[in-house]
């Protein structure tokens, strides 16, 4: 049978995370809704730069459902060019803005690798989630912010950087590897009194077509951390290589991945593309109910 009840591990797993002095559940998974405000990004770059820009596509996330919006001012695009700090604050402090003042009830997640980007957003415009594609390795300051500022944070894996992850990325036991990684940065997070972790497994970032799948057979492997899970699948290029087409026509691969990230106890899925994402949630949620 493909649907099952959640299992012992996941019914252990923590289901809540603390944002701004509320405690949001995940029974549910959530939507996160990407907004990119960068020139470059693999699918979207460039499509969101003026605030008239920025807020249609807000309101048309938040509109379809989404729980999140997730900001990004730098591409992690694999090669995508470095850029100073200063510059990624630029581009991400105007959309951060926009979010608190006409979307108030709508999650913010700023994703960033640098410390000093996530202290300047949150002092001058609130608690955000971070999210660290780096998992802390780009920024030895990253884990000690995340202390002080007191916020969630999304731990993703990746190996080097955005200019040369997809160097022949290679590993003898790729889920393993992960898990020393994870279980690494989750203690030293631990011992800092950092409680609200998430983990993404980083699908597309220093991986192989092959590594992605084997994650994505074996994404309840990370359930040993009893941590809630992120799924970044959305129109990257383990779809539209194995299909032979263009991330502008990868939204049936996407949704078929999100499918099969929820049915792997995925609780957030972060896309380009809400309703459909929500669309999947509900139906993966109406076959658990459905399950004898």
């Amino acid at each position: 049978m493909l649907v099952r009840k959640e299992g012992l591990n996941r019914e252990k797993r923590k289901k809540t995370i603390n944002y701004r002095g509320t405690l949001v559940s995940l029974d549910t998974p959530l939507v996160m809704g990407i907004l990119n405000v960068t020139p470059d990004s693999f699918y979207d770059g460039g499509r969101y730069r003026s605030e008239e820009e920025m807020e249609k596509q807000i309101a048309k996330m938040v509109t379809e459902g989404a729980d999140i919006i997730d900001v990004g001012a730098y591409s992690s695009r694999p090669g995508a060019d470095d850029i100073e700090a200063e510059l990624e604050l630029e581009r991400m402090i105007p959309a951060i803005k926009l979010l608190r003042n006409q979307f108030p009830d709508v999650m913010i997640s700023i994703d960033t690798f640098r410390s000093s980007v996530a202290r300047k957003i949150v002092e001058e415009c609130g608690e955000c989630i971070i999210n660290d594609i780096s998992g802390g390795a780009l920024d030895d300051h990253m884990f000690e912010t995340v202390a002080d500022l007191r916020v969630p944070y999304i731990m993703m894996h990746m190996k080097g950087t955005p200019q040369n992850m997809q160097q022949e990325p290679s590993y003898e036991n790729i889920v393993r590897e992960m898990c020393v990684y994870f279980s690494e940065r989750v203690n030293q997070l631990h011992r800092l009194g950092v409680s609200d972790v998430i983990l993404d497994p980083g699908f597309g970032f220093a991986k192989t077509l092959d590594h992605n799948y084997e994650l994505m057979n074996n994404l309840d492997a990370f359930d040993v951390f009893r941590l809630p899970i992120l799924a970044g699948v959305s129109r990257k290029s383990m779809i539209y290589r194995l299909l032979g087409s263009e991330p502008s026509e990868s939204l049936n691969g996407t949704t078929v991945l999100n499918t099969m990230a929820l049915l792997g106890g995925a609780d957030i899925l972060r896309v380009h593309d809400v309703r459909e994402a929500v669309e999947a949630v509900k139906i993966v949620e109406k076959l658990k109910s459905s399950v004898i």
